[in-house]
């Protein structure tokens, strides 16, 4: 039985055989996962009313540790969006009692974002149903198989700029 990546490959490699370098089966399947992963986690935070851009900012308060709180540029940072764009998602939070703003004393210029009690209780909820989820894409998977994958992935990424 081939998969959807060994008929791209097939195809490729009759139709246009120079669009196959070394990387392009590795991309391919990188991308497939990646899709199946992304679509496992959109699913879960919308059962909890939230948008993938919302369990982000949750997500990345709560791991931050105690006082669960960013700079709102850091947020922006670790989110990799604009201010603009964290600034949106951080209004709607707000507006369900799941973050605040305060202020930054040292700097009258910035301000934090924090976590609720509300806000820590669901971001812990949504990332272990997520967790879960991602369980249950990878799930066919043999322990040992996927620890070596987990290796050979930080190797790649140790080769990659930045």
């Amino acid at each position: 039985m081939t998969d959807r990546v060994d008929d791209l490959m097939t195809k490729w490699q009759t139709e246009l055989p120079d669009a196959l370098v070394p990387s392009t089966e590795f991309s391919k399947r990188v991308m497939v996962l990646a899709t199946a992963l992304d679509e496992a986690t959109r699913a879960t935070v919308a059962e909890f009313g939230l948008t993938g851009a919302d369990f982000g900012v949750l997500a990345a308060l709560r791991r931050n540790g105690k006082p669960y709180r960013l700079k709102a540029n850091e947020l922006s940072n670790a989110l990799l969006l604009s201010t603009g764009g964290t600034s949106n998602v951080v209004n709607r939070l707000v507006a369900r009692g799941l973050v605040v703003r305060e202020a930054d004393h040292a700097d009258g210029r910035s301000t934090y974002v924090r976590l609720t009690s509300s806000g820590k209780s669901l971001a812990e909820d949504v990332t272990l149903a997520n967790t879960k989820a991602h369980e249950k894409v990878l799930a066919a998977i043999p322990a040992e198989l996927l620890e070596r994958a987990t290796t050979v992935m930080r190797e790649v990424y140790g080769h990659l700029p930045g």
